[in-house]
């Protein structure tokens, strides 16, 4: 039964991979710009007009993101008497060496600077500095990336690099050798405002 749940994973996930290669190569062709060694996970959509995006070299790209390169909301507009002409279509550029977590929105007329991170679920409505973190909806701030990657050094994993060159070994070391520390529950204390 094992091997039955192995294949029929293979296949799906053979169909996803192949979907979303020939979805960028059509995307490409109609002029979406990606640099050198982009990463793109999962289904990610580009919009109606991927020619107005650019993404930056190393750049990846989590699962769910979805590009907005115009306004739909101008449908609505557009019925109502004197705003028969609104339309709204805008670039969207990522820069060099940015993640883009699981299940973002970028809408248009945003630039995204280089060694940036959009956390996950996050939608970015309006453009952002380098080497900075923004989160949440909308995205705000949050630090400097350097700063992000000092507050990980305390979380960091060490284990012999040469395991990341055979994800066998490196997820049977882990599992073997990782321990079970898990994060304090934060405790939110309500205010009570008296009068």
């Amino acid at each position: 039964m094992y091997l039955f749940w192995r294949v029929l994973l293979f296949s799906f996930t053979f169909w996803e991979k192949l979907y979303m290669k020939v979805y960028i190569k059509v995307c490409r062709m109609q002029g979406l710009r990606l640099g050198e060694g982009v990463k793109i996970f999962e289904r990610v959509y580009f919009g109606s007009e991927p020619f107005l995006i650019e993404i930056g070299d190393k750049t990846q790209i989590a699962g769910g993101t979805r590009f907005v390169n115009h306004g739909g909301t101008t449908k609505t507009l557009r019925r109502l008497e004197g705003f028969e002409d609104i339309r709204i279509f805008g670039r969207i550029k990522i820069g060099k060496n940015c993640t883009i977590g699981s299940n973002c929105v970028i809408q248009q007329d945003v630039e995204m600077g280089d060694n940036c991170i959009l956390g996950a679920g996050s939608i970015l409505t309006h453009s952002i500095p380098d080497n900075v973190v923004f989160s949440g909806n909308p995205a705000r701030f949050i630090c400097s990336t350097e700063q992000y990657a000092e507050s990980l050094l305390d979380q960091n994993t060490i284990y012999p690099r040469e395991l990341e060159n055979d994800r066998a070994k490196l997820n049977q070391w882990l599992k073997e050798n990782l321990p079970y520390d898990y994060k304090k529950a934060k405790v939110y204390k309500k205010t009570i405002k008296t009068e």
